[in-house]
């Protein structure tokens, strides 16, 4: 390209999002109630997480009192379990393990669905159409029948369970971001960029990720919530990886019989679980709220 053709081609060209302003989404999100709402509610499911288990007062399996012993002098602060064990201990010992698989099975289908999505929507051919088709197909069968027929098949496994929800979750990642991506690709400077002779990886990861990250920010949280959901249920109909582990969804199946003696042991992970998914919720809410008025006021410019 000629120095004279350059000034000429940038003349009329919009522009695209720039990186700071998609960054800035979440700070601008944060100033909606719900949004804070949100981001506390995950905050402290987060730090019974991560901290919970170093100030439990008894490890997870022991053995503390009588089996479903209501809150009192030596039976603890909420109580003991179905077998006697501490249902405090258990509650700050049982997030860990459901949080991070939620995390890693969302991340996973958020980049496979992603870049399948980036793809199809740049292609503009038939490497679009066997994309999307595929994606049809996997979004035919819902979430938890796949995860259960995979455990069921295969046996209860952390990386089983991930790797299934993963599945699941890239099709529905993979449809809003070519949704999302195929207005950008026609813009004017994706063919400036074009016309520069980059690589196809960096028009995807330069051009049009960047103006796609509001949808995917809101898809994330949309995910992670059905992410949690689909575990919990896994775990509530005892394909947990260890039954007896401190896990909230095991902890809910395990304590539902005692539930008008000593609620607690099923009450705890129920309130955690509503918290978390109310939290993800109102959180997402927000940041899509945020980006559409983002897009009006483009819109009036």
């Amino acid at each position: 390209m000629s120095t004279e053709a350059a000034p000429a081609l940038a003349e009329g060209v919009d522009t695209p999002t720039p990186p700071g302003k998609s960054s800035a989404l979440v700070f601008r999100a944060l100033r909606l109630w719900r949004t804070r709402i949100g981001a506390v509610f995950i905050l402290i499911v987060v730090a019974l997480a991560v901290f919970g288990p170093l100030i439990a007062p008894h490890k997870a399996d022991e053995f503390v009192a009588i089996p479903s012993s209501p809150p009192g002098k030596g039976t603890g602060l909420f109580g003991t379990d179905y077998l006697g064990q501490d249902v405090w201990s258990r509650f700050l010992d049982g997030g860990k393990d459901i949080l991070i698989a939620a995390i890693l099975a969302t991340a996973i289908g958020l980049v496979v669905g992603c870049a399948i999505g980036l793809v199809a929507a740049y292609s503009r051919n038939a490497l679009d159409d066997v994309l999307m088709r595929a994606m049809d197909v996997i979004m035919a069968f819902p979430q938890i029948m796949l995860a259960l027929v995979a455990v069921s098949l295969l046996g209860a496994s952390t990386w089983l369970i991930i790797a299934a929800i993963a599945l699941t979750t890239a099709p529905r990642v993979a449809r809003v971001s070519r949704g999302a991506a195929q207005p950008v690709v026609e813009r004017d400077f994706v063919a400036a960029t074009e016309s520069m002779g980059l690589s196809r990886v960096r028009i995807l990861l330069g051009e049009l990720l960047p103006n796609i990250l509001g949808p995917m920010m809101v898809e994330a949280s949309l995910r992670l919530t059905y992410s949690i959901g689909v575990i919990a249920a896994l775990s509530f109909l005892g394909l947990a990886p260890n039954p007896n582990s401190p896990n909230w969804g095991s902890m809910i199946q395990q304590n539902q019989l005692t539930l008008s003696t000593q609620p607690w042991g099923a009450l705890l992970p129920i309130l955690a679980i509503a918290l978390l998914t109310m939290g993800t919720g109102l959180f997402g809410d927000g940041i899509a709220r945020t980006a559409a008025g983002i897009d009006r006021e483009r819109g009036d410019e």
